[in-house]
């Protein structure tokens, strides 16, 4: 390696290090990028009306602030007091479970009691897991002034996307060379449609598993039924683990008044699910956003090891727009490419005359194919070739 290669590749090292050191920032700016697409692409619906860029875009932040302000007005106040008879009647409703299970124990073979969980060794093998996560979650959340700097950031970011949406996008396209700058134009656009399709789909399927919810709790008289369901709702946004623990606490509450009620409640989580899972979900994102179970899963581990609670939650958006340029840039621009020899055609101009009579010029075009080209390189569309010879 040259002089050059070295201070690029040490450039590159510093960038990845400074990256790393400031992916808190990062991830917040990727969360004003996500509700700033969103709120661009629905602008640009009410531009199709014929409405001006100024008042769309006006209509579109008065629509997210009034969701917003309605929910913490008419949800949050409930959902509290609902919550804390949560922190009450979940310790219960684990010791009834435990002490049924004991009673299960002691009414099958001795073969068979130890394949029979007990709830106090899984406490115990969770603990570290549970305080790493809570840990994680009260240091984010333990300095009020230092969240609301970070919701303030994350507006500010949003509206500043939103006012000149354009300028950063050529700013950011800008960063590729010339000849690639097209393709990352269009990647962008892929980008910007499979995170629309991701917000509307999880927004509806949020509110459809918290609607469903809290009519089936309170058809079985289940007790704190608004903070069960707001709870299963925004536990929908993270898929897999989201909906397992949005279940635990409604068991737990169901068993302090009858175990039937427990498998009922078991019984309606899952069909709930599974019809967000297999009708609602598909029918809305489409095609838009597919990922694998396991890719997602692992996914949402990495960000949450790596990027705490915040991390976990925009893991699926942030999955979806690393499957897009992984796709788009490394597989089929890279490795569906290597060892090809692209094909054009290229006219070449063969002279053969005397060079004292350029008057009487005679050509012959012949066509050669398989000629190398570079896309980054002018394109050569005529070589002439002069045989000079004695008459």
């Amino acid at each position: 390696m040259n002089l050059g290669q070295w201070i690029g590749l040490i450039a590159i090292v510093l960038s990845l290090y400074i990256l790393w050191q400031i992916r808190d920032v990062l991830l917040l700016m990727f969360a004003a990028v996500v509700i700033a697409t969103t709120l661009n692409r629905l602008a640009k619906r009410f531009q199709r009306t014929g409405m001006k860029r100024g008042l769309a875009v006006l209509i579109a932040v008065s629509l997210f602030f009034g969701v917003i302000v309605s929910f913490f007005w008419i949800v949050v106040p409930p959902f509290i007091t609902q919550f804390h008879e949560l922190t009450y009647r979940v310790p219960k409703g684990l010791q009834v479970f435990n002490a049924s299970l004991d009673n299960l124990k002691a009414g099958v073979p001795p073969q068979l009691a130890p394949y029979i969980p007990d709830i106090d060794g899984l406490i115990k093998q969770a603990q570290p897991f549970v305080n790493k996560a809570l840990g994680n979650s009260l240091a984010f959340l333990s300095g009020s002034l230092e969240a609301v700097l970070k919701i303030l950031l994350v507006l500010v970011l949003t509206g500043m996307f939103l006012a000149d949406p354009q300028a950063y996008r050529k700013l950011f396209i800008r960063l590729f060379p010339s000849f690639y700058r097209r393709r990352v134009d269009g990647i962008l656009d892929k980008c910007e449609l499979s995170l629309e399709g991701w917000v509307s789909g999880a927004a509806i399927a949020m509110l459809y598993v918290g609607v469903t919810s809290m009519i089936g709790l309170l058809i079985l008289g289940i007790p704190s039924a608004l903070a069960l369901s707001v709870l299963s709702g925004f536990m929908n946004l993270i898929p897999n683990l989201g909906p397992t623990i949005s279940l635990i606490p409604g068991l737990a509450i169901a068993l302090l008044d009858a175990p039937w009620k427990a498998a009922a409640v078991f019984g309606l989580y899952f069909l709930v699910q599974q019809t967000e899972g297999n009708f609602i979900t598909p029918m809305i994102m489409a095609h838009q956003v597919s990922l694998l179970p396991a890719v997602t899963l692992i996914a949402q581990l990495f960000f949450l090891t790596f990027f705490g609670p915040l991390g976990l939650l925009l893991a699926l958006p942030l999955t979806v727009v690393a499957k897009i340029w992984t796709q788009e840039v490394l597989i089929k621009d890279v490795l569906d490419e290597w060892g090809k020899k692209p094909e054009r055609e290229t006219e070449f101009i063969i002279v053969r005359d005397d060079f004292s009579e350029p008057s009487n010029l005679k050509g012959e075009k012949v066509v050669s194919e398989n000629h190398p080209s570079s896309e980054d390189e002018p394109h050569i569309d005529n070589m002439h070739q002069q045989d000079l010879t004695d008459n």
